[in-house]
């Protein structure tokens, strides 16, 4: 290894990660961000966005499956789902699996993340790209849901940490938004880091949603890239019974849609609603 170029993240000082570059696929710097895609012996193809690892080839599947499973699997009823960022083409291939929904419209605010992934990241869209159901809007995500006349079942928050393009992602202005696009018994959802490490960001996102939806809280999965403890996703409805139905009904529910997962399945599901007691007390 020591002949080879080593790439690192750090997410706090002292204490980050690194992974080695056996082919480096593409590096550049676009016009919102700068994007590396590079292959590791171990992780596969990795792609990172301003110095942070967003996605890799072996891991990505549990990401995606626990962002766009469990909130159109506890909906039920699911008809149009929205997906603001996704542009690596994970969720949209995952959300594509339940053909109980109609229309699928992504808004990526970085056209060459589509086309970059689309080359390099083939495995993560599998096709699902030329899915009809599909609609591309290159946008900025909080313009979207302020402005548009569109209603949705679903919205799925695919952004990156808050900084940079991601920002945004974070505000008021776009949770007032995402509420205000939501049709009845809609639920949104987000990555919100890892609540270990980046407690705060939980709880500031917790505040703000509290705001628009009666009930908010947080779901988790341990995914290995996202290093420093579990992956929280940001959890929003008007309907607090969405987040609370049976293993009976989540099992109905997913024999039905037909989906295949490597990671989902309806016990994960209900016990992904459990948090740690030092993430319950920060939030309390």
């Amino acid at each position: 290894m020591s002949n080879k170029e080593i790439w690192f993240e750090t997410l706090h000082s002292g204490f980050g990660q690194f992974f080695s570059i056996d082919k480096t696929l593409y590096q550049d710097k676009t016009e919102h961000q700068d994007l590396i895609i590079f292959e590791n012996d171990v992780m596969g193809r990795v792609m990172a966005l301003d110095g942070v690892i967003q996605t890799t080839e072996r891991d990505e599947f549990i990401y995606h499956e626990m962002m766009a499973h469990v909130p159109i699997i506890a909906h039920g009823r699911a008809k149009r789902v929205l997906i603001i960022g996704g542009g690596d083409g994970g969720m949209l291939r995952e959300v594509c699996q339940h053909q109980s929904v109609e229309h699928i419209t992504m808004v990526e605010i970085d056209a060459n993340v589509v086309e970059f992934c689309r080359e390099y990241l083939p495995n993560h869209s599998a096709g699902a790209y030329d899915d009809p159901r599909f609609n591309l809007v290159i946008e900025d995500g909080v313009n979207f849901v302020s402005q548009t006349d569109m209603k949705f079942d679903v919205i799925i928050s695919d952004c990156t940490d808050p900084i940079g393009p991601g920002e945004s992602l974070f505000t008021s202005d776009f949770y007032q938004g995402c509420a205000r696009c939501l049709n009845e018994n809609g639920i949104f959802v987000a990555q919100n880091g890892v609540c270990f490490l980046q407690q705060d960001e939980a709880v500031s996102s917790h505040k703000k949603l509290s705001n628009y939806f009666e009930d908010t809280s947080f779901y988790q999965a341990a995914i290995p890239t996202y290093y420093g403890g579990i992956m929280t996703f940001a959890w929003a409805t008007q309907n607090a019974l969405l987040r609370h139905y049976d293993l009976a009904v989540l099992k109905e529910r997913f024999n039905k849609s037909g989906i295949k997962c490597r990671y989902y399945n309806p016990e994960i599901h209900a016990g992904s609603f459990a948090l740690p007691q030092y993430l319950q007390d920060a939030l309390s």
